[in-house]
C-alpha cells in the first residue's frame, strides 16, 4: 500500500470527532478526539498540542496509579522487595508491559500535528544489567525490544505504521534505589528489525505488509528517557525519539512515498521491574545440578 494509491485519496481536510472524555484524578477531563487529545486546529500551535497530549497522558497514567495505589498496601505485604545489592552486579527485567504513543508530524501539505494514540503491549520485554555505586546512586544497561510506532488520520484515511525493535539503552538512577523509590535518566539505540504498515478507509478493507530490515525506516533510531520506579517495581518511562521514524529517501517503482514526512514518536510506558539477584540464580543453578 502505498500513500498515493487511487484507493487511498491525499490526506488532508483534517476532521474534529470527539470520541471519549477522561475523567483524571482532579475531577477535570482530559477531551480525546480522533486526531489527539485536542482539535487539530490551524490556530492551535504544535507546540500547545504537544503540551497536551503530554498532559493528558500523564493524566491517564496518573488515573491507573490511583488503582496502583490503592492496593499498594497489600502488595508490599504480599510481595518481599529484597534490598538490591550494592557495589554488585544483579540482573533485572525490562518489561516496558503497556505503551502509549504518539507522534509529533510534519507531511506535505499539511500543518504539523499530533497522531493519533496508540496502545501496545505486545511484544515489549527485556532485560537489564545493573550496578548500584551506593544505595542512591547506580547504573544500568540491558537490551530490549519494543513495538511502537504511530497512526496517522486524515480525512476517512488511516494508516497505522509500526515496528519492532531492538534496543540497548545506558541510563543512571538515583533515590532510594534499595527499596525501588527511584528516578532514572538515559539513552537508548534502537534498530528496528521489522516494520509494518496498514491503511484502510472507515474500517474497510484493510491493506497491509510488513518487511523484515526495512529500508522504510532508518538504520538505528536514538532516543532520551526518564521516569521513576515505585515500590515494589512499578516504572513510569518517558521516551522521545531523536531522529525521523520514516526513511524520507525510501523510493519503491519510482515514488518516495515518504518525502517531507518528519515524524519523532513520543511514548509513555507502564511496567515491572523484577530484579534477579546472581547469587540466587547461581544457588538455584546449583540445586538443578545436584538435583
Amino acid at each position: 500500500m502505498r500513500h498515493n494509491d487511487n484507493k487511498y485519496p491525499p490526506l488532508n481536510n483534517l476532521q474534529q470527532a470527539k470520541i471519549n472524555s477522561i475523567l483524571v484524578p482532579n475531577g477535570k477531563t482530559c477531551n480525546y478526539y480522533r486526531h489527539g487529545f485536542i482539535p487539530l486546529q490551524a490556530n492551535i500551535p504544535i507546540k500547545m498540542r504537544l503540551t497536551n497530549t503530554v498532559a493528558c497522558m500523564l493524566a491517564l497514567a496518573g488515573a491507573l496509579f490511583t488503582n496502583i495505589a490503592a492496593a499498594k498496601i497489600h502488595a508490599d505485604t504480599a510481595l518481599k522487595v529484597e534490598p538490591t545489592p550494592i557495589k554488585r552486579f544483579y540482573i533485572g527485567n525490562a518489561l516496558d508491559g503497556g505503551i502509549f504513543s504518539t507522534a509529533t508530524m510534519q507531511r506535505p501539505g499539511v500543518s504539523s500535528s499530533l497522531g493519533t494514540l496508540r496502545f501496545s503491549y505486545v511484544l515489549n520485554i527485556g532485560v537489564t544489567f545493573n550496578y548500584d555505586l551506593n544505595s542512591h546512586f547506580g547504573v544500568f544497561t540491558g537490551v530490549d525490544i519494543k513495538n511502537v510506532g504511530f497512526i496517522e488520520k486524515q480525512g476517512d484515511s488511516t494508516v497505522k505504521h509500526r515496528t519492532y525493535n531492538l534496543g540497548v539503552p545506558l541510563g543512571l538512577r538515583f533515590g532510594n534505589i534499595q527499596s525501588r523509590n527511584f528516578f532514572f535518566i538515559g539513552a537508548d539505540i534502537e534498530m528496528p528489525f521489522n516494520y509494518k504498515e496498514k491503511g484502510f478507509i472507515k474500517r474497510s478493507h484493510k491493506e497491509k505488509f510488513n518487511d523484515w530490515f526495512s529500508a522504510r525506516t532508518p538504520t538505528f533510531m536514538p532516543a532520551v528517557f526518564a521516569g521513576f520506579s515505585m515500590k515494589p517495581g512499578v516504572i513510569v518511562k518517558v521516551e522521545y525519539y531523536l531522529t525521523n521514524f520514516l526513511n524520507p529517501d525510501f523510493t519503491e517503482n519510482g515514488i518516495k512515498p515518504y518525502q517531507g514526512y518528519k515524524v519523532n514518536l513520543l511514548l509513555l510506558s507502564i511496567g515491572a521491574d523484577i530484579h534477579y539477584r546472581t547469587s540466587a540464580i547461581k544457588k538455584r543453578m546449583k540445586v538443578m545440578k545436584t538435583a
